[in-house]
This record gives structure tokens, sequence and C-alpha cells, in this order.
């Protein structure tokens, strides 16, 4: 009998998606994906998938003009679902003219938001993913959209007076999103970095990694933020570190590891070289 790996393989060189799949299979998504990710569609299947969306989202939309039904719920203390929420949006989303969306590689992240989003709007959200591997999570909702743009500035200004736990929900965000591991043994270079053009926010992410006693620097003619050093790596990986299924993109052409691998296994082997220094 043939693995979900193999028949999930075989469906998909049949040019069957994702969600094809997973009905055929009855498998989640997110089992699917990981042993399909490098099978690609093929061009026509892209575009018929494409047409299929605008066609849905034009309906979508002719459906919904002058009416307002599609309501959300307000809340007026932070959780960790809404701290998740706004901070992904705030770092790796937009805020169009009449929607928010998130936008990551991730499979993990882009589900993840999906699920913290229901806690707020149980509508479903138009999902695309472009050539480049990037997901697209789109919620077409003018009220939400501005509900959640005005949260996030909000967070931004609350977070210093939040529980422990959120800013380390709002620090994981951030480096999920934004950051990347920098290891590489022969040029003795070991550190954590996260990008961010918003210089204010690169601010407000070193004031929180303080509060933890984690040193940091922030880089402005590079738009970036980097914890350098042993203890403050160490404390890194104790107290925020990557959430688990996140990794470096390994197809790129600068790619140091030619595969992809998660964050935190990286930051793993590098906080290990630093140990295998002193033993």
């Amino acid at each position: 009998m043939k693995t979900t790996k193999e028949l999930s393989i075989s469906l998909r060189k049949r040019d069957k998606t994702l969600g094809e799949i997973a009905r055929l299979l009855g498998k989640p998504k997110t089992t699917i994906y990981f042993h399909i990710k490098n099978v690609p569609l093929s061009l026509s299947k892209k575009e018929a998938v494409r047409a299929l969306s605008k066609r849905r989202m034009g309906e979508l939309a002719k459906g919904r003009r002058g009416k307002s039904n599609r309501k959300f719920d307000m809340f007026s203390c932070w959780s960790e679902p809404t701290v998740r929420l706004v901070a992904h949006l705030l770092f790796d989303g937009s805020f169009g003219k009449s929607s928010c969306g998130y936008y990551n590689r991730s499979f993990f992240l882009s589900e993840r938001f999906k699920n913290d989003m229901c806690v707020l709007y149980k509508h479903e959200p138009a999902t695309y993913q472009r050539e480049s591997g990037v997901i697209r999570v789109e919620y077409y909702n003018v009220a939400l959209k501005n509900y959640l743009k005005e949260k996030s500035i909000d967070l931004q200004n609350d977070i210093f007076n939040l529980e422990m736990d959120l800013k380390i929900i709002f620090l994981r965000a951030f480096f999920d999103d934004e950051g990347c591991v920098d290891f590489n043994l022969g040029t003795k270079t070991r550190r954590v970095r996260g990008y961010q053009k918003n210089i204010s926010v690169l601010g407000v992410v070193q004031d929180l990694l303080a509060e933890f006693e984690i040193k940091s620097a922030i880089q402005e003619k590079y738009c970036e933020i980097t914890v350098t050093g042993k203890e403050n790596l160490l404390k890194f990986r104790e107290v925020i570190n990557f959430s688990g299924g996140v990794f470096m993109n390994g197809s790129r052409k600068n790619s140091r590891w030619g595969k992809d691998l998660e964050k935190r296994k990286i930051l793993d082997m590098m906080i290990d070289s630093y140990l295998s220094l002193s033993s």
C-alpha cells in the first residue's frame, strides 16, 4: 500500500491542487503541503486556478456591494491570538483600500494567522500563492481593515504595559516574520537578524528585548536589528526563539544551506558551536 507521501506526490504529478489532494486523501492540508511543496503545478493549471479565484472574487465582490452584513467581534483586552494576529499584520502584512492581508512563504504561519483571525472574524479569506512561493491571505472587509489598522497602532503603545508572555508572543511574531539566523563558522558569524523598514518598530523590538536582558543593536542603514554574543543568543533561544515549522528559504541563490531548514534548528546549531568550543 502506498504511503500518504507517495499518493500525494502521485496526485500532484497529475496536476492536482493542494485542496484537491487533501479532499481525495481525506488528509489535512498541513500534512499534504510538506509532501508536495517542491512539486509544482503546470503553468496551465496555475492559470486555471488564478482564473477561478478571480471569478470567485468578482462574484463575491458583486454580492457584497451595498451590504455590510459581515460583522466581526471587537476586543477590549489583548490576548495571545489578538497580539499575534495584529503583530503579523504590522510586520508582514498590509492594509489596502478595502482589505487587510498577510504575506509569508510559511504555510504554517499563514494557517495560524487564519486561525487567529477566527477569534474576530468567522469568514474565510481569499488565499493566493505567488510564483515566488509567498502565500497571500487577504480579508476583504473595509470595516475590519480599519479596525485592525487602528489596533496595529494601539499595540505598539500598549505592548509595554502587557504581561511578559504577551510581549514574548509579539517578539516571536516579529522574528518569525522578519528574522533570520546568520551562522557561518568560516567567517565566525553568529547572529540573529530582524529586518523592518519602519525604524520605530525596530525601536519597540529593541526595548522589549532589553526587558528580557537581551542586548541588541539597530543598524538604521540596513533597517535591521541584530542580536549577537553567546549570552544574548542563549537568552534569546530560552525566552523568545522561533516557532516550530518556520523555515529559512533554501531555494534562494544565496542560501548557505541549499535546503529549507527550520530557523530554530539553525539557532541550535549556532549555539552548539559555542558550546563545542568551550568543551
